[in-house]
Order: C-alpha cells, then sequence, then structure tokens
C-alpha cells in the first residue's frame, strides 16, 4: 500500500531549506537567497519515491509579528506544524549547532511530531568539523536521527528520503499525476522575479518587495507574455528597483526571464512595472491578493 505525509522543514535563517526542497523534489519550486525571512508562505514540494509521497512544506521563518505580513507568517508556521506527519530540523554544518537551533529544536520536542535533523553544507566542512556538528547536533535530543547532507551536491539526501519515507502514514497519494508543487502558476512565476529582485537588491532593500503577476498568457506555442508589478513601500526604494537610466529593473528583467523560460519551457516575454504602496505589508487586502494567507 502506498505512503503519503507531510514533512515540516523548520530551521534559521540561511541553512538552506528552500536548496534542499528544490534537491529533493527534482527541479526549483522554492526560491533561494541569503537573506532572512525571504520565504513568506509554506511552500509545498512534493517528493515521489518507491510509493511514497512525501510533500515538503518550507516554513516561513519563526520571528515576532511586526505587522499584518509576518503575523500570517507566524500563524502559518503554527498551521503547518499542527497538520504535518513529520518534521525536519534543518542546521548550517558551516555555523555550528547555536541558540537558535537549540531553541527551535525545543520547540520541536514540545511537539508530538517525529523529528528527523539534517545537517546540511557538509560538502564545506573538514572531516574534524564535520565530525563535532554531528555530535553537537546529536545532543539536541537523544532519539532524533541524524543525516549528513549537502543539498548543494546531493550527498546523503537520498538516505535522508528514505528515512522521511518510513514516517509517513499509509494512504493514498495527495497529489499523484507527476505534482511537483501545489503553488499556482501565477504564484510560483512571481516567485522567481521576486528572487531576481531580492539577489540585485541585496544591500538596498528591507523586505518591502513583493511581486503580482497581473497577465499570463500564450499567444502561440513556444511563446508566454507576463506582466507582473514588483509592489515596494516608498518612493527611494522604486528609484533603487528601477536604477540609474533603468539598468536595475533591465538587469532583474534579464534574470527573471532566464529562470521563467526555465520553468516554462518557452520564450517569455517580459513586462515590469515598479509600484509604491506604503506600507503594503499590513495592508490585508493586498496581502489577501497576494496569496500570503
Amino acid at each position: 500500500m502506498s505512503r503519503s505525509g507531510f514533512v515540516a522543514l523548520a530551521g534559521r535563517p540561511n541553512v538552506g531549506k528552500s536548496t534542499l526542497i528544490n534537491r529533493m523534489v527534482g527541479e526549483k519550486v522554492a526560491i533561494v537567497s541569503d537573506r532572512p525571512q525571504t520565504t513568506r508562505r509554506a511552500i509545498r514540494g512534493v517528493c515521489c519515491r518507491d510509493g511514497c509521497e512525501i510533500v515538503l512544506v518550507d516554513l516561513p521563518g519563526v520571528q515576532r509579528p511586526r505587522d499584518a505580513l509576518t503575523g500570517r507568517m507566524a500563524g502559518r508556521v503554527r498551521q503547518e506544524l499542527a497538520d504535518a506527519d513529520a518534521a525536519l530540523l534543518v542546521l548550517n554544518g558551516e555555523q555550528g549547532v547555536g541558540p537558535g537551533d537549540r531553541y527551535i529544536a525545543r520547540v520541536l520536542a514540545a511537539g508530538a511530531l517525529p523529528v528527523v535533523i539534517a545537517v546540511n553544507k557538509m560538502d564545506r566542512l573538514s572531516r574534524q568539523a564535520a565530525v563535532t556538528v554531528l555530535s553537537r547536533a546529536a545532543e539536541l535530543q537523544a532519539e532524533w536521527e541524524v543525516f549528513p547532507v549537502s543539498a548543494r551536491n546531493g550527498a546523503g539526501v537520498e538516505s535522508l528520503i528514505e528515512h522521511l519515507r518510513t514516517l509517513m502514514p499509509r494512504g493514498p497519494f495527495m497529489f499523484g499525476g507527476g505534482a511537483t508543487s501545489d503553488q499556482p502558476p501565477e504564484l510560483m512565476l512571481a516567485e522567481l522575479v521576486r528572487e531576481a529582485v531580492i539577489a540585485r537588491t541585496f544591500n538596498e532593500l528591507p523586505h518591502a518587495v513583493e511581486v503580482l503577476v497581473e497577465e499570463l498568457e500564450r499567444p502561440r506555442a513556444g511563446l508566454v507574455r507576463m506582466r507582473a508589478l514588483v509592489w515596494v513601500e516608498s518612493e527611494s526604494q522604486k528609484r533603487i528597483v528601477i536604477g540609474a537610466r533603468g539598468r536595475m529593473i533591465s538587469s532583474i528583467g534579464r534574470a527573471a526571464r532566464k529562470e521563467l523560460e526555465r520553468a516554462l519551457d518557452a520564450h517569455v516575454h517580459l513586462d515590469l512595472t515598479v509600484r509604491v504602496r506604503p506600507r503594503w505589508r499590513s495592508d490585508d487586502a493586498l496581502l489577501d491578493r497576494l496569496g500570503i494567507t
């Protein structure tokens, strides 16, 4: 009989949760950035192996709610953990086990979920450093299994998947049909544009950028026309995103188009418009429209 269930990924910012999900799924379903709090939604990737469907949930980072956006993110974390069948605590092997990791481990230990630890970025460690961090990870909770992995090159990932498979309850597939994510296409494409914005405005902008796809059409085979809005919160941020003589928005468009064409397997005509919406992160109507629940 088949198995199917949800695994919630928890961990500090920049430990590589999104990269690990993409590696396990086999294609890009979550955007990747070194910037904390890049993940705003609970992104689900579907990993299928040997009669088992593992739905991986990349949780938004946990933080004290400051506005409607972060309040919704915190609520989403609580809900996804409550609905999961297992939790995967991801650690950054390069950074070792710190107070933030121990705090998250205590939160997970207080629940009823089985927990597995993945120590990521092991390919960057010396043998002695690897032994040390794996030992510290094992000390977090004696009964939790620890897996050394590299989301970047895939080392150890199949062993991790096989173990998670044993934790999934018996039951029919929830997605099937070759699905790799439950995200609507417009949301996945908007996230690829946001990834390009974040990568190029890393030092200039706070967490004030969001992207909304307004139009998506295929006028003919092999061609996609997409119009997207890039929301910022002030005129100064708009100037940063556009750049001198439009150079920044052109650079963002070129990078985003490359990812979009890879995802859609088609030539993409991309039209980006930057708009100012003050305090959009506190605007419930806009958050609803953006799909941040």
